[in-house]
């Protein structure tokens, strides 16, 4: 789990981020502040110049290819000055040459684009002078899946806890709202324990009608029912020695609950239409986006099972109470479905931050997957995104761009389109490729932005 007092320890560091891509610079902006650190930005070598001789900076991190003086002049020339200051450096061109030419110029690292979050968090920790420590203190050399991504203090709570649970048999009732993710910590609970080797059976409890999630969850005889034409083993006992995860577990009836009371006390079951007993050792966890002790006054869920599946609770907060999840969760998904190396424009980024994810974690997969497969090319831009989550956001800058001091998402996204057309060389072709949107609609944008009086041609 994360360090305890990890943003206490570092909230005095302040690091200076130098990258002409406002979609990176808000990327890093926005990952290391949610860290804790001090951030300021600048838009090119010269710039940051400047602010090393005004502000006080503890780390500098620089892209490599500016317009006016690159990330390895800007390197030497603080160098000059500034000795002692830790500078990483970051580029989308893996050159050998470039590297050892930071190296000797004094850079402490020097990381390739896109950049993985950790190892970047690694490296400013480092050159902070902050130990090294693991973000997740797990006993026994426990690993969190490489599928799991973690940054919040939150949710790094959440799997300290599943961490320590984890080794028992105790049942454990996962509580949170639909598409937090639920599933994936249950996932990881039975990986940490010692019955990993065996199942991990699910049932969806609110996706099985009633009359067949008896039969499904303890199995039948032949001929028990109407359609029974042969015996039929159940969920339990497929999952004996492993564990079972009962999702949605309130849409059970009261019926079914008074038999898994059974189970959770005396470990025996019978199977639909026999009369012999059978045992399980199987370990139970549920999961609810419901409050249980409300169902429990409303007489729709029995006490006495609450108490016994709540042996401990495991609560996962919304995805908008965990902000420094979000990016992190983000470009692990675009990654998932779009190979190569897909990034977020700045104004993605800052929509995303703002947006209220009511559908948490499933909502953010599945605006990834339909803004992967919009984009043409790997910059992922707000024209891609589902139209709730713009319409939303939109609505919001209209309200408050008075009193805040958010820049407004058209202009960001103005800016990373006027980037990546000086990128390819005003080549609109190119252009309108790398940004996935068409001609057309390039041609378009800078039409409007030529009437504004920004160059959108070179000289």
């Amino acid at each position: 789990m994360a360090v305890s007092n990890t943003k206490e320890a570092v909230s005095h560091i302040r690091v200076l981020i130098v990258d002409d891509d406002p979609s990176q610079r808000s990327l890093l902006q926005s990952f290391l502040s949610g860290q804790g650190f001090q951030i300021l930005t600048a838009t090119s070598g010269e710039q940051a110049l400047a602010l090393l001789d005004t502000k006080e900076i503890n780390i500098m991190i620089s892209d490599v290819r500016m317009p006016g003086i690159s990330g390895l002049e800007t390197l030497r020339k603080t160098r000059e000055k500034y000795p002692t200051l830790p500078v990483l450096l970051v580029t989308a061109y893996a050159d050998i040459r470039d590297a050892v030419n930071a190296m000797r110029d004094g850079a402490v690292n020097y990381l390739e684009k896109p950049i993985d979050l950790d190892e970047l968090l690694s490296s400013v920790q480092k050159a902070a002078g902050i130990r090294e420590r693991s973000r997740l203190q797990i006993p026994d050399g426990l690993q969190l899946p490489d599928t799991v991504v973690v940054h919040s203090p939150l949710m790094i709570e959440v799997f300290r806890e599943a961490a320590l649970v984890a080794s028992s048999d105790s049942r454990i009732l996962i509580t949170g709202e639909s598409g937090v993710g639920k599933e994936v910590v249950a996932d990881v609970i039975h990986a940490w324990s010692p019955r990993a080797s065996k199942p991990l059976i699910k049932v969806n409890c609110a996706a099985i009608p009633e009359n067949l999630l008896e039969s499904e969850l303890f199995g039948h005889e032949k001929g028990s029912f109407t359609g029974a034409t042969h015996q039929r083993i159940g969920r339990f006992e497929e999952a004996n020695g492993g564990t079972i995860l009962l999702d949605e577990i309130v849409e059970m009836s009261p019926a079914l609950q008074a038999k898994l009371l059974r189970i959770t006390q005396e470990g025996t079951y019978q199977r639909v239409g026999s009369n012999q007993e059978y045992k399980t050792n199987t370990r139970i966890l549920a999961s609810t986006n419901r409050n249980l002790e409300q169902e429990v006054e409303k007489g729709n869920f029995r006490e006495d099972l609450f108490f016994r599946l709540n042996v401990m609770e495991i609560y996962i907060p919304p995805l908008r109470d965990r902000k420094a999840d979000i990016i992190p969760l983000a470009i692990h998904f675009a990654q998932t479905f779009k190979q190569g190396s897909p990034r977020l424009s700045a104004a993605v980024t800052h929509c995303f931050e703002e947006y209220h994810w009511p559908g948490n974690v499933r909502e953010l997969r599945n605006a990834m997957e339909r803004a992967t497969l919009m984009a043409r090319g790997e910059l992922i831009i707000p024209e891609h995104l589902p139209r709730r989550i713009l319409k939303s956001f939109t609505a919001l800058e209209n309200e408050s761009v008075e009193s805040s001091p958010a820049r407004r998402m058209e202009d960001i996204e103005r800016e990373a389109i006027l980037h990546a057309l000086r990128e390819n060389r005003y080549n609109r072709t190119e252009t309108a490729r790398s940004l996935g949107i068409s001609r057309r609609a390039l041609t378009y944008k800078l039409q409007h932005y030529a009437k504004q009086g920004y160059e959108i041609d070179p000289e």
